[in-house]
């Protein structure tokens, strides 16, 4: 039965924790030029649109890595696929570090595109598969909470970094230090990565029962084991009885699921977030009137998103996916609307740095938790390689249209001059009040649905059917 099972809690969380360093470096990798764009505009004499494009070519990167992470992963498996993302994050770093022209910079940052990418993309779907139902929503928060580390650690390091050295040397060689620091943690992850066991539901489908019976007994019991195992197989023959192992886009299930999961992907990037991690010393030093204080304060930036993606792991599983993100939905409009307004009336002190922390902890526990947790579980197994290699696709696309068109946007002679910076969070509290209305619309409540059982779930909310009737039913089949 159910409830005499007991999960190996301590195991679970540690092959996650694992995965979760792909986060870490998708953090570390994505955050560290918040702290160099200011030399790199510097070394290579870049112009606003050179500059928006040093901060958004990793995302054409990303974007390549997320679409080929679903065949990737889903033909050599989740494990080897993160194994390529490692190794190609160290060539990253090591080649961004030593660029001696804008060119070569901008190559080896798409190489490290490629890596967030591929981690983006097969880390939650590898912690969603090996996550009992009732603790995925903790164990794929950790994705967020990895991203937000990584994004403390290198804030902590460029803040260092900048604090003794000189202006010129930081032109010419801190850069190089801050992106070079990436070399660690990438080594960290490239030997821990061989010792986490493979997916069991991709061992299914690629008809490996005895490995993923292996796994699961060690999950919880030999007898919960059997039951999931027959549960995954008897999900995988049907999928096979309807020839559905490959996306049909005429589907009228295929299309709306994907829908659901690239809008949530993209919707989490028209937040404003990428502003705050990317662009947090440019906005900051406005207000600061210093580089080296503007570093300081974007480390608390980092600070307040750890504690926020804590909340939301707490609450995840016990109060639902769906109020949480909509009271956090609301908090990010409302520190928007803070920032902008310290923007606008060119407030000095920390009232600007106030709102930005008010943002973070509701975006961190609402769409930056949420988000992951979403996105791993939304796609039933026939289509979860592929349509999460589309939605984090996706989402790097929206990522590169904000952090290109963010520098040109807020530079604007007439947009700045007029309201100080304070025009693109304008635009961004709209994004996120839609944020809002899509979520209550088209955004099913997963919380203790198993991902075999998802695909009705989320069916059900597009013809607005109950969603406890939809649970009641298949647990009466159960």
């Amino acid at each position: 039965m159910s409830h005499q099972r007991k999960h190996n809690t301590g195991y679970i969380l540690r092959i996650c924790g694992i995965a979760a360093l792909g986060g870490i470096l998708f953090g570390y990798d994505t955050a560290v030029i918040s702290g160099a764009i200011e030399a790199l505009k510097a070394y290579f004499d870049l112009s606003p649109a050179e500059t928006g494009w040093a901060v958004s070519n990793v995302v054409i990167g990303c974007v390549v890595g997320a679409f080929g992470a679903g065949p990737l992963a889903g033909r050599y498996g989740r494990k080897k696929a993160l194994v390529v993302a490692a190794l190609l994050f160290t060539i990253s770093a090591v080649g961004a570090a030593l660029a001696t022209t804008f060119t070569s910079f901008v190559i080896y940052r798409i190489i490290g595109g490629l890596a967030v990418g591929l981690a983006a993309t097969v880390s939650p779907m590898y912690m969603s598969e090996v996550s009992p139902k009732d603790m995925r929503g903790r164990a794929l928060s950790m994705q967020q909470f990895a991203i937000v580390f990584g994004q403390i650690v290198i804030f902590y390091v460029n803040f260092k970094i900048a604090s003794y050295a000189s202006e010129a040397w930081l032109v010419e060689m801190g850069w190089r230090w801050m992106i070079g620091s990436e070399v660690i943690p990438c080594l960290l992850f490239t030997a821990l990565v061989f010792i986490i066991p493979e997916s069991p539901r991709w061992s299914v489908m690629v008809g490996r029962d005895d490995q993923a019976l292996a796994m699961l007994t060690r999950v919880s019991n030999a007898e919960h084991a059997k039951s999931v195992l027959n549960e995954i197989k008897d999900s995988v023959r049907q999928d096979e009885r309807h020839r559905k192992q490959k996306l049909n886009y005429g589907d009228v299930r295929v299309r709306f699921i994907l829908f659901v999961g690239c809008m949530i992907a993209m919707l989490q990037q028209v937040t404003g977030v990428n502003v705050m991690m990317y662009y947090a010393p440019v906005v900051l030093k406005t207000v600061t009137e210093n580089a080296q204080e503007a570093l300081f304060q974007t480390i608390w930036i980092g600070v307040l998103q750890l504690v926020g993606s804590v909340i939301g792991a707490m609450l995840m599983d016990r109060i639902g996916r769906i109020p949480l993100m909509r009271w956090g939905t609301l908090g990010t409009i409302v520190g928007l609307l803070i920032t902008s307004y310290a923007l606008y009336i060119q407030a000095t002190g920390y009232f600007a740095l106030f709102g930005m922390l008010f943002f973070m902890v509701f975006y961190a526990m609402s769409w930056g938790v949420g988000t992951w947790v979403l996105v791993s579980e939304i796609f039933p197994n026939r289509m979860r390689s592929q349509g999460m290699s589309i939605a984090v696709g996706c989402m790097w696309l929206a990522n590169f249209v904000v952090a290109q068109s963010f520098p040109m946007i807020n530079d604007q002679p007439y947009l700045f001059s007029t309201f100080h910076g304070a025009f693109p969070m304008w635009v961004f509290a709209a994004c996120c009040l839609f944020s809002y209305w899509f979520i209550a619309r088209f955004i099913p409540e997963t919380k203790g649905v198993s991902l075999e059982r998802m695909e009705d779930v989320v069916m059900a909310k597009r013809y607005r059917q109950p969603l406890s009737e939809i649970v009641t039913v298949e647990d009466g089949k159960a």
